[in-house]
């Protein structure tokens, strides 16, 4: 996956977060001259089903599905067999070994199957509240790897555990990221994410793909933010 150049439109994954399809394509109207990767998630898909995915792929714009699959396993393998019709680029699937297994079996390489190792969201502390005792970089190198071996094109992925997974794992793989904060918006973290880094920092350990979201579509110039996260990208790959 890693083999093959990463556009640098491509390398930001703007998270369309917005309840309804009109807000969502609005937003792609406003950062498409600078973007060429989205994010479906749950809310949006539940609000414009497939309409707005197809919407995105017929623009040209690469699309990643983030409802992070999570069922018996006939159930993921008939809802991938789903989307497979979409042009979607890559869609999420918890990183149960039998989720992923299933996901990646009904994709047969229509669409990246990525694993979602820990949500970025959660700590050590969270981990232990659900009675995972096992430390949480070792659980998602546990999982990546589970992942990887069962077909999958990527891992979801906190920066703080990329560099790690490309030392144990190599790089014949994705690491989509989430968690991205500009340096001013890291400093003053206040979302719900808990593991969070940089642009060029996640670049800089190993992440091929940056999930950002509220930094660009709550900024009142979110071309220059993109402008900016864009070029520090660049530096840390150059």
């Amino acid at each position: 996956m890693t083999n093959q150049p990463i556009p640098l439109s491509d390398r930001i994954i703007l998270a369309l977060d917005v309840d309804s399809s009109e807000k969502a394509k609005a937003l792609v109207e406003r950062t498409e001259s600078h973007l060429g990767f989205y994010k479906v998630g749950l809310q949006l898909f539940l609000a414009g089903g497939f309409e707005v995915v197809d919407w995105l792929v017929g623009r040209g714009h690469r699309v990643m599905l983030d409802l992070k699959l999570h069922d018996i396993s006939a159930t993921v393998g008939l809802a991938v067999e789903q989307l497979c019709h979409h042009g979607v680029t890559f869609a999420t699937v918890h990183g149960e070994p039998p989720v992923v297994r299933a996901a990646v079996g009904a994709a047969q390489g229509r669409v990246g199957i990525l694993a979602v190792t820990v949500l970025t969201s959660l700590g050590e502390e969270d981990l232990r509240g659900v009675g995972i005792t096992m430390p949480l970089p070792d659980l998602v190198l546990h999982r990546a790897r589970a992942a990887l071996a069962a077909g999958c094109a990527g891992v979801v992925a906190s920066a703080q555990e990329a560099s790690m997974l490309r030392r144990e794992l190599g790089h014949d793989f994705a690491i989509v990221t989430p968690g991205i904060r500009p340096g001013a918006d890291l400093l003053n973290n206040s979302d719900d994410q808990n593991r969070v880094m940089t642009p060029g920092r996640a670049i800089g350990a190993g992440a091929d793909y940056l999930v950002v979201g509220r930094p660009i579509s709550q900024s009142a110039d979110p071309l220059a933010v993109i402008a900016a996260m864009q070029a520090e990208i660049a530096a840390a790959l150059g």
